[in-house]
């Protein structure tokens, strides 16, 4: 995403009555949507959806394509997706390294997918499929799992792999990364530098929290940035001239509160960004 500079944040429904267009009021410097949630709107968001549209540049990102599937995404929604990107001039468009549905069932969860050569060769042809149909370049996703299964090739290579074969993108969730390396045990750092870091489009910042039932970190979305992360973010950054963006999918606060974490992740940001 070499293009767009700056800082964003996922739009949410309730961020709408809050976001204005004088020279006073608080916007990120773009916006993540995404297209499930907003392809029908109903109207009364709609005309605040396009205002929005016009002020500050929409990047898209889906959950619903299932790139790891063994049925490539239907066209009936593809149609739809290429639409709404073209009606709001969405040139950037980022899905999942995973599946969420089999024999075009949807189980509406991002299921990890087997790290082998064939996954590679069928998400390749997926990917590749959804390209020619949106006439886009499309990112892709490093997802979290919570059970690993033993495979020939480690996560890192089969991501670079996946990239090299499918000529996508590589949307850098650190979040994901970070609770990643605590649940498997592996150094979070070490991963980033083992990425074809080349092929990052932006990357994503996100909230977990530990679940001590089960003894793990839960990748949630619903809570703030933490500490791990924001130190992630800021290592990555250091190598790596992208956006980062902050999501937030549940426990959805205020717009003025997420403000307090955008500018920090602004922070971090224009720090790196003054070294150049």
């Amino acid at each position: 995403m070499k293009h767009i500079k700056g800082c964003g944040l996922g739009l949410r429904t309730e961020f709408l009555d809050d976001i204005h267009f004088d020279k006073k009021s608080f916007s990120p410097d773009w916006w993540e949507v995404t297209p499930e949630n907003w392809i029908n709107m109903p109207i009364w968001y709609r005309e605040k959806f396009e205002q929005i549209a016009e002020h500050t540049p929409f990047v898209a990102h889906g959950v619903s394509l299932s790139l790891g599937s063994n049925k490539k995404p239907k066209k009936k929604y593809l149609k739809e997706l290429k639409t709404f990107l073209d009606t709001y001039n969405i040139k950037y468009y980022s899905e999942h390294i995973s599946y969420s549905s089999y024999d075009n069932i949807q189980a509406h969860e991002l299921l990890p997918v087997p790290l082998t050569k064939k996954m590679i060769n069928l998400m390749s042809d997926n990917i590749k499929y959804v390209e020619d149909f949106l006439g886009r370049n499309i990112s892709i996703e490093n997802a979290t799992y919570y059970h690993a299964e033993k495979s020939k090739l480690s996560e890192s290579d089969f991501i670079n792999e996946l990239l090299r074969q499918s000529g996508a993108k590589l949307l850098l969730d650190v979040n994901n990364v970070y609770v990643n390396s605590i649940n498997h045990s592996y150094n979070a750092k070490k991963f980033i530098n083992s990425l074809d870091l080349d092929k990052v489009s932006y990357i994503h910042t996100a909230g977990h929290y530990f679940d001590d039932t089960v003894k793990m970190l839960i990748d949630s979305h619903g809570t703030k940035v933490n500490n791990e992360t924001w130190d992630l973010l800021e290592y990555t950054l250091d190598k790596i001239d992208v956006s980062p963006m902050i999501e937030r999918d549940n426990n959805i606060p205020t717009l003025q509160v997420i403000k307090k974490e955008y500018k920090k992740m602004k922070k971090i940001y224009d720090k790196r960004a003054s070294y150049e």
